[in-house]
């Protein structure tokens, strides 16, 4: 199936009770901002069964798919979706999700604070939608800083109320990988690792390869 065909057919889905409450909170996060896009959240993925939250920066080139999307033709999903792969972690046990959810002008690649701190309100909808939530994935400096904003508007009750715990890794961008092939390696691993204790808290198996 080619990326297009995949995408229509994803498209044809995003009503589905797995994901219809995440469709409802992307596109009305998209009316607050005229003129703004967010991308909506690829139907493999399921409210209902996401224990793991993939926390990164903002939307890429690579929604213009109009997903986010462990298929999208960019170098982030691509790394993610082999952290997945790499796990064992299927996606419906997994949301993709950004700090900044609406697509930054001109391509850009970092946040401002004022950004950053757009993104609160929305990862509350998204914590409260995803209710089986036990783990978030920060990736990178941004997903970090937001986790912490959320802790101290409100977040520390639901961590503990859930048992969540967050975990701090590499960002998944192409420019947080510059390095030697070991050192390269040596983050990935982090990475896999750090999804594969949640998955372990979670009681989620990985798959089979």
């Amino acid at each position: 199936m080619s990326q297009s065909e995949y995408f229509e057919e994803q498209l044809s889905k995003v009503e589905d009770e797995s994901i219809a409450e995440l469709t409802a909170l992307c596109r009305k996060l998209q009316d607050q901002q005229p003129g703004s896009r967010v991308p909506l959240i690829d139907p493999i993925h399921d409210v209902d069964e996401a224990r793991v939250i993939s926390l990164q920066i903002a939307p890429g080139p690579g929604t213009s798919s109009g997903f986010l999307s462990l298929r999208n033709d960019d170098p982030t999903a691509a790394r993610l979706a082999a952290v997945y792969d790499a796990a064992g972690l299927e996606p419906r046990y997994g949301i993709p999700w950004n700090v900044f959810p609406w697509e930054l002008p001109d391509g850009g690649t970092k946040l401002t604070p004022d950004q950053v701190k757009a993104g609160i309100r929305p990862l509350k909808e998204l914590m409260r939608i995803a209710y089986r939530t036990s783990a978030i994935v920060a990736h990178g400096t941004e997903a970090k800083r937001l986790v912490q904003a959320w802790i101290k508007a409100g977040g520390q009750q639901v961590i503990n109320q859930r048992g969540i715990k967050i975990y701090e890794v590499r960002s998944t961008a192409d420019r947080a990988f510059l390095g030697s092939a070991e050192k390269q390696q040596g983050w990935f691993d982090e990475m896999v690792a750090a999804y594969t204790d949640a998955m372990a808290r979670a009681g989620v198996r990985p798959t089979q390869k």
